[in-house]
């Protein structure tokens, strides 16, 4: 009797540690996929995301830097005076879009402009695939609620870019642009030219280490909506 009781009872242990043995590994499988699904997951996100990235307006390295300096130094007062003539001369300007950029930088408010260049690259686009995924990256990164470089677009505008991103056109983001662009134009242009970034070229200094400020206050698009919306704006 003894003998059968020490029987059955190694006989439970066996299988209690085979059960706890098989748990251990189901869990670890799940935990192993799940990892696995959550690399696809931001390789994924990374190669969209490279699909909208300008190297020259995103470089932050001390050389980087100081080749913006060097780039800008080359920039003389009077091609520096035509910037200010008009928004579009600025943008239309190689030397007037980076020094733009890195005025926005310094008030953190560089996804506009980087959402404008975005849609001026996807409009390029030829190849039905390419637009697929250039939408897709656009929408991920600058429309999207909580997107990493959200830009600021009243409620219909995302509304009908939402619905149309799965079957996106050349002109998908049109109407987002054209309300970024005037948001800019009317609100971060007219400040970028009272500014010492602007105002040491136009007078031939050299360039000073520029702070970086918080925006002091919010901009909608409402504010502008009386302001009708142009395609033929774009350079």
């Amino acid at each position: 009797m003894e003998t059968s009781l020490v029987f059955f009872s190694q006989l439970n242990m066996c299988e209690s540690k085979e059960k706890t043995f098989f748990k251990l590994i189901h869990g670890s499988g799940k935990e192993e996929a799940s990892k696995e699904a959550k690399i696809r997951a931001k390789e994924k996100r990374n190669r969209l995301s490279l699909l909208v990235q300008k190297p020259e307006f995103h470089e932050e390295t001390h050389s980087s830097r100081s080749g913006h300096l060097a780039k800008e130094t080359r920039v003389s007062p009077e091609e520096a005076v035509i910037w200010g003539e008009s928004f579009d001369k600025l943008l239309s300007h190689k030397d007037g879009l980076e020094t733009f950029t890195r005025f926005l930088k310094t008030e953190f408010s560089e996804e506009n402009i980087e959402f404008w260049i975005a849609c001026e690259d996807f409009k390029k686009s030829k190849d039905p695939q390419q637009i697929s995924l250039k939408a897709k990256a656009i929408y991920e990164k600058f429309i999207q609620n909580d997107a990493p470089q959200e830009v600021n677009l009243d409620f219909h505008t995302k509304e009908v870019i939402t619905k149309s991103i799965t079957q996106p056109t050349l002109h998908s983001f049109d109407a987002a642009q054209s309300r970024v662009y005037q948001l800019m134009e009317q609100d971060s242009y007219t400040r970028f030219l009272k500014s010492d970034i602007y105002l040491d070229l136009i007078e031939g200094r050299p360039q000073r280490p520029t702070n970086l400020r918080r925006r002091s206050r919010s901009f909608t698009c409402t504010e502008f909506q009386d302001v009708k919306s142009d395609v033929a704006i774009w350079l």
